[in-house]
């Protein structure tokens, strides 16, 4: 049966009822660690880490867990989840089934970025993608632009969708993959501002367009939904959002103290993203 559960003793909290640890575990669902003050994640976990030493908690970071047709998961027969008071989770995608199981089982934790794919409602705290989305596109249209695109995935992940259904709320413009010969596509739709998931597919298309004898943004503006998630080469100042990854980090060690401590029914947490003026954005040719 234990086997099965996944469950395992906490010595600690067996010894001491009710009373606490004062260590939060952290789990990753992609390999963040060690991270570079230039990672996408670094932000993330730095925020943590202010925010946990400011609350006087240790972390522990879950490193054990297997991997399974790909995926890391939390669950496995010799987890130490209850080692920790709580857990914050973060992930581009967690497993639904995963989520679930913890928020069936009362386990405390908090996902960095929004989730809706659980039985049952998902503690977390996320960025606001649909509200920075819509009005980069609207600012788009205010300058002129009558013809817009989305480039990305804009399914899966929760990040992704929220993204397109921002854009989505202003435009009906055509949802593209950042592959193959996208910008002669753009190009063949007569497109003049595309937005993209990814900064790095921004940068892919200004290389592209300078290719071709293009400028940006006098012959396409480009829109960047966020921070870069690989690296981008050159220094170009890209239009867009920033994603308040940091903030991110520290509010959910803090939501999820409050959980602990039994002193919220706020459970879940959208934060603004900040605007970047950029100079890739422009009106369109001509106009």
């Amino acid at each position: 049966m234990i086997r099965e559960t996944g469950y395992v003793a906490d010595p600690l909290a067996r010894r001491m009822q009710q009373q606490r640890n004062k260590i939060l575990g952290v789990f990753t669902y992609e390999s963040v660690f060690p991270s570079t003050s230039a990672d996408f994640y670094h932000p993330f976990l730095g925020g943590i880490e202010e925010c946990a030493e400011e609350v006087g908690c240790d972390l522990l970071l879950f490193t054990s867990a297997p991997v399974f047709h790909g995926r890391r998961q939390v669950f496995h027969e010799n987890n130490r989840l209850r080692l920790a008071d709580g857990c914050l989770l973060l992930g581009r995608r967690i497993p639904s089934e995963e989520l679930s199981r913890l928020v069936r089982e009362g386990y405390p934790f908090v996902s960095v970025g929004r989730r809706d794919d659980a039985d049952g409602p998902v503690p977390y705290v996320g960025a606001d993608y649909v509200t920075a989305t819509a009005t980069l596109a609207e600012q788009a249209i205010a300058l002129g632009h009558r013809r817009l695109a989305f480039i990305g995935p804009g399914t899966g992940a929760e990040s992704s969708a929220d993204r397109l259904k921002g854009f989505h709320s202003v435009t009906d413009g055509p949802h593209l993959q950042a592959r193959g010969d996208v910008l002669g596509e753009l190009l063949e739709r007569g497109i003049t501002a595309a937005f993209t998931e990814d900064l790095a597919d921004a940068a892919a298309l200004a290389e592209a367009a300078a290719a071709r004898g293009l400028s940006v943004p006098g012959d396409l503006s480009l829109v960047a939904l966020g921070d870069p998630s690989r690296p981008v080469p050159g220094d170009s100042d890209y239009s867009g959002f920033h994603i308040p990854r940091k903030q991110m980090g520290r509010q959910a060690v803090e939501l999820l103290e409050t959980i602990l401590s039994g002193t919220t029914a706020e459970t879940q947490r959208l934060l603004p993203c900040e605007p970047v003026k950029g100079k890739t954005l422009a009106a369109p040719g001509g106009i």
